[in-house]
């Protein structure tokens, strides 16, 4: 396989002087970026209204979700049978053992049915990171990308997942080797991203436990964060220091320009808004999510996609169960 160095489609170019504009401007705005960059879509805060576009970051948000009705989920999954994962999950396995890449996130979409709109999905939601794009999709992200507060930048990576109802699931997700090599290549990675803009990096945390509620049970997902200190001027330059890091490193791999590549070759779907970022500068600082726990609507019906890391130490019906155990909504 012939890699080549990634080069930015014009949507991605427009969408980092219009952020390198606003930045200058301390011009507030919400961003929405798809993972080959093809759609961003940069706002103004005070061009939000009536666009269709709901969202909720940490506390800002331009919803009223004291509206929301409280309904009970009933959610059935169609994943793809364990013989069609085999398929790709083979094509990326043998470039890992070629050693074309050391981590390749593997996705796929999962048809489902549930009694609730889009709209009522983001309603009901108590997820840190939400977003309602019109009526093409929503999710409800749990894992930040990267925040911006005073000159200091730091990702929190998440890899790992497991469900809490297992017992000692902390301590064996902690001490499963297949699990530590993935959240240290991450780590590694995003280390080396935020190094591209940074003038200095470090590791706050390593590898601690978030838990997340689902309407199935709980889930412990291992997280990391990775911090920098930005150059004094990075207002100036927002845009291209952001899209310097894309896409992000959780969701494609190591090394991520040709594992990006496999990623492509391997999934035989078009991931889209999925696995995208997005977020809010509000003039000062600014804090952003990686586009996981992603329902779209299709002409089909909604599908949910999801998926984790592969490396060589990776069983694929592990994997292929670890896919259908992120298909959930919140509690």
């Amino acid at each position: 396989m012939n890699y080549k160095k990634q080069i930015l489609p014009s949507a991605a170019l427009l969408a980092i002087d219009k952020m390198n504009q606003l930045g200058q401007s301390r011009t507030p705005f919400l961003f929405v970026i798809d993972y080959e960059m093809q759609k961003p879509v940069i706002l103004p805060l005070t061009e939000v209204a009536n666009t269709g576009i709901y969202f909720k970051i940490g506390d800002v948000t331009n919803f009223d979700f004291n509206k929301s009705e409280a309904v009970d989920i009933q959610l059935d999954k169609y994943p793809i049978s364990l013989d069609e994962y085999q398929q790709s999950f083979d094509k990326v396995h043998q470039h890992l053992q070629r050693g074309d890449s050391f981590l390749v996130n593997l996705t796929k979409p999962t048809p489902i049915s549930v009694n609730l709109t889009l709209a009522q999905i983001f309603a009901r939601n108590t997820s840190k990171y939400q977003l309602l794009f019109k009526d093409d999709f929503v999710l409800f992200s749990p894992e930040t990308f990267v925040q911006i507060n005073h000159g200091i930048i730091s990702s929190h990576p998440m890899k790992g997942t497991i469900s809490a109802q297992i017992p000692d699931a902390e301590e064996l997700i902690l001490k499963d080797k297949k699990e530590l090599a993935e959240h240290a290549t991450i780590v590694d990675l995003i280390r080396n991203d935020i190094s591209m803009i940074a003038e200095k990096v470090w590791v706050e945390r390593f590898r601690y436990i978030d838990k997340v509620a689902t309407h199935e049970g709980e889930l412990l997902q291992v997280s990391s964060e990775i911090c920098g200190k930005l150059p004094i001027n990075y207002y100036e330059q927002l845009g291209t220091l952001f899209f310097k890091m894309l896409p992000a490193g959780s969701i494609t791999g190591a090394p991520k320009p040709q594992t990006q590549e496999i990623i492509k070759a391997a999934e035989g779907y078009e991931r889209g808004y999925y696995t995208g970022v997005f977020g809010l500068f509000d003039g000062q600082n600014l804090d952003s999510a990686v586009m996981i726990r992603f329902i779209e609507e299709t002409p089909h019906g909604k599908v949910f996609k999801s998926g984790g890391g592969i490396t060589i130490f990776a069983n694929a019906r592990s994997e292929y169960q670890e896919m259908i155990d992120k298909v959930y909504l919140p509690k």
